[in-house]
């Protein structure tokens, strides 16, 4: 039973949504964030840059850093560039990216149904950074960018969302990439309570993206509910925000690997030791994209090939070992090149579906490099049952859309903006 809130988010005016809602910090250049804070005094990045054009600054992660971040936050909302809904209200958002929709509710999620794996992850997480976003966290008291769940498809849930998006959008804009994205507020208390009691249905939501977001608002509730004697488990800090998209409306993407060098072997010898693990078909094409599960496209010296696994490199009753990302590994770049930890050799580089085979072609045909592998990309039901099975995926594994906006809304933990 998944506990799903609605909040009073904090969210910019409709005239100036457009201007304040930006991109993940982390996506930008450094080139492009200063363009961007430069060009627009009203973008949510100055919220996370505070002190730009400052002479003097704090120093990086520190508190007094995240500190300016919430005086920042407070200054936009004095300014009422950002104002606070008067309602516990759920949000409706859709983005349509690519010619596809993606809907969901965003809305607050639960730091005890994280703890009682009712949330349910796939990916590993840093310590290092869980500690420093749950100090970001407890200064700042604002989540300006909503972890992204996927749950099984709930009828009285998308029934709600498809009537309500037939009205007229709160905000309705789209972003210099094309993407378009629509926004309503669900506040009449009916509906409300209906979407709450709706989650309450679904036994398991997953971690689509945000999985060191989810990590570090479960290590703060817990620390700051063990230093209240009166906690109740009603305290904000027990929550923080995440849009739910459903099963079906969420889009995974495969992340490529490629290689910078093969070693001292030929494009003949690294072949033939690739049949001993591999059936390597030739594919006449410009282009080879996978079409299914354990198929795995591979580029180099200007041909593409089909590598599928022989009999028996298939572990069907490991989840993760089934992944083609861990056949790849397992069974080619550790045993003929030495590659087994691909967060940390600099002979491997990664890129995400989005960019497409043309673009692993592009890199190997200009020389950056050596041969490109491309993947189907994880399914479902994949993620499913290694986040079930309490296991996790090897690093870039999956490129999971949408991609969320950065303060288009934000839910407070501070207890006076209950």
């Amino acid at each position: 039973m998944a506990t799903v809130r609605p909040f009073k988010a904090f969210r910019p005016t409709r005239d100036k949504v457009h201007l304040v809602a930006s991109r993940s910090y982390i996506s930008y250049s450094r080139k492009g964030l200063m363009s961007k804070l430069d060009e627009n005094p009203f973008t949510f990045l100055h919220i996370l840059n505070p002190e730009y054009n400052k002479r003097k600054t704090t120093k990086a992660n520190s508190e007094a850093r995240f500190l300016k971040v919430r005086e920042k936050f407070r200054e936009f909302i004095t300014h009422q560039i950002i104002v606070q809904d008067e309602k516990d209200s759920f949000y409706i958002y859709r983005q349509i990216k690519n010619g596809h929709a993606y809907l969901g509710i965003i809305g607050c999620a639960s730091v005890e149904d994280y703890h009682n794996k009712v949330i349910k992850k796939h990916e590993a997480t840093i310590a290092k950074r869980e500690n420093m976003f749950k100090n970001y966290l407890k200064s700042t008291q604002i989540n300006a960018e909503p972890v992204c769940f996927t749950y099984p498809n709930n009828e009285t849930i998308d029934l709600i969302t498809q009537q309500k998006i037939i009205e007229r959008p709160e905000y309705d804009f789209t972003t210099t990439n094309k993407d378009r994205h629509s926004f309503w507020v669900i506040d009449n208390p009916k509906e409300v309570q209906l979407i709450a009691e709706a989650f309450k249905e679904v036994d398991s939501i997953y971690i689509a993206d945000g999985h060191h977001r989810s990590a570090s608002s479960a290590l703060m509730g817990e620390e700051l509910k063990s230093k209240n004697p009166n906690h109740t488990g009603d305290e904000l800090y027990n929550f923080f925000m995440g849009v739910f998209i459903p099963e079906q409306e969420l889009q995974i993407f495969e992340f490529n690997r490629l290689i910078t060098e093969i070693g001292d072997l030929t494009t003949a010898q690294f072949l033939k030791k690739i049949q001993k693990e591999f059936e390597v078909i030739y594919v006449d094409k410009e282009m080879f994209v996978p079409r299914k599960v354990h198929e795995i496209g591979m580029y180099i010296d200007n041909k593409w090939y089909c590598l599928i696994p022989k009999e028996g490199k298939i572990k069907a009753s490991d989840p993760v070992e089934n992944l083609d990302v861990s056949i790849l590994t397992n069974h080619l770049l550790a045993p003929i090149l030495g590659i087994t930890d691909l967060r940390t050799d600099n002979r491997v580089y990664f890129k995400g579906g989005l960019a497409g085979v043309e673009a692993l072609k592009h890199d190997v045909d200009s020389g950056k490099a050596r041969a490109a592998f491309a993947h189907f990309p994880v399914t479902m039901d994949q993620l499913k049952k290694i986040a079930d099975a309490d296991c996790i995926m090897p690093p870039k594994s999956t490129w999971i859309e949408p991609k969320l906006r950065s303060g288009l809304t934000v839910f407070s933990t501070d207890e006076n903006d209950r």
